[in-house]
């Protein structure tokens, strides 16, 4: 079944549980500038079944909850991302038990040897630049450029082959806004952030579900970084967020992140992927690919399965 994405942003909306069900309670006096003499409050609420939730996105530091809200919707494997002042994620909860023989995997994990890791990591960034070069196609000298990178890939990328692709690729990216990739820079890398954070939550989730550690990586090792294998998941997938942002741009006004441009960028989860014969949602196939990872790290498999360009 594909889970929901739901997104809150209204002011004076409050969630509980009841039934197993997620209620979302909204007042409609922030729909417009309350009257001199305050009516009694209307109410619009709706319910939805914790179970179909994958990922719950809160974007109002208004909103209210009771303490169930969390501990049902983890219970269920849900994915819940608090974002900032600046809407961008700030924060994500995920479930500590998702898999019954979460232990055996961790330890397989944990033992997997450095050559495994390299490989793995190797198999990564080739399908990242594979996608890139796809992204540029119209401009021929960059995505011949790309392709030709993807040979130069070493087990462990030990050359940053990866950065030197980048380079080409946002060089070539927006051909009509001059843009820059800058994390801290002016629109749209507003919305890129915004699309990464989303797409980075539904890899730590896909990888809680399999029962893996996020927090221990193949390539990324930050000591102060929770989620490093969510960070080195999330590189074959980031184009499907790039592609939607640039159709963003070139469709409609983009400067600001405002709840439509949330709502195009969620959409990102249900594109249609091919992952070694699966097609469907996006967000069942990083599901596919965090098994294959279990497969890999228990020698079952040699290759992770990755999105077919």
């Amino acid at each position: 079944m594909i889970k929901k994405i739901i997104e809150i942003s209204r002011e004076r909306t409050s969630l509980s549980i009841k039934y197993g069900q997620l209620i979302i309670r909204s007042s409609d006096s922030d729909r417009g500038k309350e009257p001199p003499v305050k009516p009694a409050a209307k109410y619009e609420e709706r319910s939805i079944p914790c179970e179909d939730i994958g990922v719950l996105l809160v974007d109002n530091p208004a909103i209210v909850y009771t303490h169930s809200v969390f501990t049902e919707l983890l219970k269920h494997g849900t994915a819940v991302v608090f974002c900032g002042n600046d809407h961008l994620p700030a924060g994500c909860l995920l479930p500590i038990e998702s898999n019954s023989i979460q232990t055996q995997r961790i330890a397989q994990q944990i033992k997997t040897r450095e050559p495994l890791r390299k490989k793995l990591w190797q198999q990564i960034i080739r399908a990242k630049i594979r996608h890139q070069a796809k992204i540029v196609k119209d401009n021929t000298q960059i995505q011949k450029a790309l392709t030709a990178l993807i040979s130069q890939v070493r087990s462990g990328d030990p050359s940053n082959v990866e950065a030197r692709a980048s380079k080409l690729f946002w060089s070539a990216y927006l051909q009509d806004v001059l843009f820059r990739r800058d994390a801290e820079g002016k629109p749209p890398n507003n919305l890129l952030n915004y699309g990464y954070m989303v797409m980075r939550a539904a890899v730590a989730r896909a990888i809680c579900s399999a029962g893996l550690l996020p927090s221990v990586g193949l390539h990324h090792r930050n000591k102060y970084n929770a989620f490093c294998l969510a960070d080195d998941l999330v590189e074959p997938f980031r184009g499907y967020v790039e592609v939607k942002v640039r159709e963003i741009v070139q469709s409609e006004d983009w400067e600001e992140l405002t709840q439509v441009i949330k709502a195009r960028l969620l959409e990102v989860l249900y594109e249609e992927v091919e992952i070694a014969g699966f097609k469907g949602p996006l967000m069942v196939g990083l599901h596919r690919t965090a098994a294959s990872l279990v497969r890999c790290f228990s020698e079952e498999q040699k290759e992770i399965d990755l999105p077919k360009i």
